[in-house]
């Protein structure tokens, strides 16, 4: 599923015309990505959990050369799938 199609099922299910499915998924999306950027926490019951990670910095190896590098800390983006997400996965 892409985008578009998100806004046509949020749509129907919903009962909104397009240009307020279009607005109610880019104000969920903009939440996220605001929420991601603070490094906070999105918890939503029954879709899973999304949260920003530390990364430590480490040593590595450039694939071309096979030089050794250091490969600096960061952040990550992780998402834990709730458990009753999961069980619909396995089917």
């Amino acid at each position: 599923m892409n985008k578009s199609e998100l806004i046509k099922r949020v749509s129907r299910d919903a009962g909104l015309n397009r240009g307020e499915s279009v607005r109610a998924v880019k104000a969920l999306v903009n939440a996220i990505r605001d929420t991601i950027k603070e490094g906070g926490k999105i918890s939503l019951t029954g879709l899973g959990c999304f949260k920003v990670k530390a990364r430590k910095g480490r040593p590595g190896r450039n694939p071309q050369s096979g030089a050794p590098i250091v490969i600096p800390a960061g952040r990550k983006i992780s998402f834990k799938p709730s458990l009753a997400f999961k069980k619909l996965a396995k089917g």
